[in-house]
């Protein structure tokens, strides 16, 4: 087979990674794609938002099957766009990728199907959502409704943090389009955990549980990012709580999409607060997550290929899905200064001296035989161990040889509380 995958990231470099082992895959390619993955695939420079140049792409080279990897082409509608054509992808249609690009989208179904989640209003008006703060408690939660890159959430501290954020995305317009819309929210405590899910439009089947660590400092201190690091599996997630998980969430979402008539195709992440055993939804993407991929797909032991076939011809109830006892940490460099503005360009040095790890290279250029920074997050360093402490401790002792000017990461990845 002829696979494309679409996107430059750490997702799409883990999914390169994976679909490589396949014993069904001839030829990789990978558009836009970055220097780690041109190890493994061959980059194509077009780009994730060119829809038709990517469709003629896959014609011209006898494509076979496709996977998106970032939400942006999800949410312009690139699978419909493939199907018309005849093409297999592996992604939601338009109307299903609403569930990220439209947060209001997800509460208002998540509400509709009684699945917990934390207490909200949407507004379209500045002066009605300044108002609206008054039915909140401290801290509120501001959501830009659309997509923001990952970064469209404030956790806001006090009222005035809140309005100010208010103004700036509603009336300022700081994160364009996404922010004309805005959801408020109940802030909820506890342990975030992010499952991912294959559909095949009938039946939902999570990958093993992951933990993110979202915002930029030790100790879940300062901004959100895209995501600084994870293991899997969550240490909270045992039988019970996937019992729960089960029917308080992943029964009651198959039942909306048959009932709303939407056919949804492709991989469902799920983001989820638990406390106390209670499991709420914090958000979905619809597409693999950055960096919970990581971690996760490596330890994932069926042919990936398989898999995917299978949630194109509905048939997901009856394939095998074997995954590794071992666990997977995931720690990711940044540049210095994101998530707000950074620098690109940094030299990065000592990827030729890693031994014990996977090294995904997630925002990367090669330039003059040398590979540089060209991204917020830089690389995502993966280990894997019989315990989730033994991966930990070979990947920060293999991010200790890796360095560039300004990098940053989180000390405290996978840490036990």
């Amino acid at each position: 087979m002829n696979i494309l995958v679409i996107g430059s990231g750490g997702r799409e470099h883990a999914l390169v990674w994976k679909i490589s082992q396949s014993s069904r895959v001839e030829k990789i390619y990978c558009a836009p794609g970055n220097p780690g993955i041109g190890q493994l695939a061959q980059c194509v420079n077009i780009s994730v938002e060119d829809l038709n140049g990517l469709v003629s792409f896959a014609l011209e080279n006898a494509v076979d099957l496709t996977v998106i990897g970032p939400e942006v082409p999800l949410v312009l509608g690139i699978c419909d766009k493939f199907e018309e054509k005849g093409l297999k992808v592996i992604g939601p249609n338009k109307i299903c990728s609403q569930f990220e690009g439209s947060k209001a989208f997800t509460k208002k179904f998540l509400e509709k199907y009684n699945i917990p989640t934390a207490a909200y209003r949407e507004y379209t008006d500045l002066e009605f959502a300044l108002k609206g703060l008054d039915e909140f408690d401290l801290p509120v939660v501001v959501k830009a409704d659309g997509l923001a890159a990952g970064k469209g959430v404030i956790i806001a501290e006090t009222k005035d943090i809140a309005r100010q954020t208010l103004k700036e995305m509603m009336g300022d317009l700081s994160f364009g389009e996404a922010g004309t819309k805005v959801v408020l929210e109940e802030f909820l405590s506890g342990t975030e955990a992010s499952i991912l899910c294959f559909v095949d439009g009938k039946n939902i089947v999570p990958m093993e549980s992951a933990q993110d660590y979202k915002r930029i400092g030790d100790n879940d201190q300062g901004n959100n990012t895209g995501g600084m690091g994870t293991y899997s599996p969550n240490r909270l997630f045992d039988s019970h709580l996937n019992e729960i998980v089960k029917r308080e969430v992943l029964d009651p979402i198959i039942k909306g999409f048959k009932d709303e008539g939407l056919d949804y195709k492709g991989i469902l992440f799920i983001g989820l607060m638990i406390e106390e055993n209670k499991p709420k939804v914090l958000e979905f993407n619809v597409r693999f997550g950055d960096p919970e991929t990581q971690s996760v797909l490596v330890r994932l032991e069926t042919d990936i290929v398989d898999i995917f076939e299978s949630m194109i011809k509905g048939t997901l109830s009856t394939q095998e899905i074997k995954w590794s006892n071992k666990s997977a940490v995931t720690i990711v460099l940044a540049s210095g200064g994101y998530p707000d503005s950074y620098q690109k360009g940094k030299v990065i040095t000592g990827l030729e001296q890693i031994e014990n790890s996977i090294v995904f290279h997630a925002g990367t250029k090669e330039k003059e035989g040398k590979i540089i920074t060209d991204g917020g997050r830089v690389l995502g360093v993966t280990s894997i161990g019989e315990t989730i402490g033994e991966a930990r401790k070979k990947a920060y002792e293999d991010v200790k040889k890796i360095s560039f000017e300004g990098m940053q990461y989180r000390r405290d990845i996978a840490q036990e509380n």
